[in-house]
């Protein structure tokens, strides 16, 4: 969400309250201890007490999967939809609900599976909200099922010789798809740098999708786990347009010069999988958003149930 539609947010509110984190706390988490779906939950949890975002005004969306339980420990508005289809319930809140802080919660297989279709064209279409794919790289609520972003020759219990093709790189596709406008990747295992790029992705005026790398502790804790421990094995992106976390500086010392504008060189480092690379590989704010495209009626509540009758009453029989 732009500064501008944030700051017309809070002007609209008529109170004088105040949120803490725990404002915006659900129940206890029911995820595996160790996963990195609290991670994730804590920052984002942070990030709207920081920028007092109103409970009411703030909406959740997720689809099917472990993440997908997004929406029940946040104490704010949520709706637990159908399996990949979280962008698409997602993008017609928004569009119906402008004023609305939105946020889509959503697994490897959720988004980039059986949702392939809108997460492509969510991204094309650039309505203003924040997207994240929690990416653990494998099906954890179905008991380590190959997805599509599993490593090739990585055992499951679908492929259990190992996964036959290479894994698909979903920051490299978001990269090429038409009218991208936000695409960054950070990790559970760094919460500063989480929160950071949580941060960046809300301000951003547009369609924001965030890659968030985690792990799942009884499926693939092996795959990021020397990650997590050896910190040379990452790389942050550092330059003109992206975010800087000085206290990270004494632990993650392999940074890369990378100007946000600059698609290109985004889709270079996005295709070379040599390292992991964390911080914001592109940013546009200039390009066309789908709300301001196209001409979207505004009703009252009584215009609407009107409306809704009067569709009723075609289909009276």
């Amino acid at each position: 969400m732009s500064g501008e539609s944030c700051g017309l947010l809070h002007a609209a509110r008529d109170d004088d309250r105040v949120f803490d984190r725990v404002d915006y706390e659900g129940p206890v988490a029911r995820w595996c201890s160790g996963c990195g779906d609290h991670s994730v939950l804590s920052a984002a949890q942070r990030l709207l007490a920081e920028k007092q975002l109103a409970p009411e005004n703030t909406v959740f969306v997720s689809g099917i999967g472990c993440s997908s339980r997004f929406p029940h420990y946040m104490k704010t508005y949520g709706f637990h939809g159908i399996h990949g289809r979280a962008l698409t319930i997602a993008t017609g809140v928004k569009l119906t609900r402008p004023e609305l802080d939105v946020f889509v919660v959503m697994g490897d297989g959720d988004c980039i599976s059986i949702g392939a279709g809108h997460w492509v064209h969510a991204v094309r279409y650039n309505v203003d909200m924040v997207a994240l794919l929690l990416d653990n790289e494998i099906y954890g609520l179905t008991k380590k099922q190959t997805s599509p972003t599993t490593p090739q020759g990585y055992k499951s219990n679908t492929q259990p010789r190992g996964s036959y093709l290479p894994a698909m790189n979903p920051l490299e596709a978001t990269l090429g798809i038409t009218n991208a406008s936000f695409v960054a990747q950070t990790a559970e295992w760094i919460p500063a740098h989480l929160f950071a790029t949580l941060k960046a992705a809300y301000e951003h005026s547009g369609f924001a999708f965030v890659r968030i790398l985690q792990r799942c502790p009884h499926f693939t804790a092996d795959i990021f786990g020397e990650a997590a421990k050896q910190p040379d094995r990452v790389e942050i992106l550092e330059g003109p347009g992206g975010i800087r976390v000085e206290a990270l500086d004494a632990i993650y010392k392999n940074k890369v010069e990378h100007d946000s504008s600059d698609l290109a060189h985004a889709r270079a480092l996005a295709q070379d999988m040599t390292a992991i690379r964390l911080g914001i590989f592109f940013e546009d704010e200039s390009r066309p958003r789908y709300e301001e495209t196209r001409s979207i009626p505004q009703h009252s509540a009584h215009e609407k149930m009107e409306l809704l009758e009067k569709e009723f009453e075609r289909y009276a029989v």
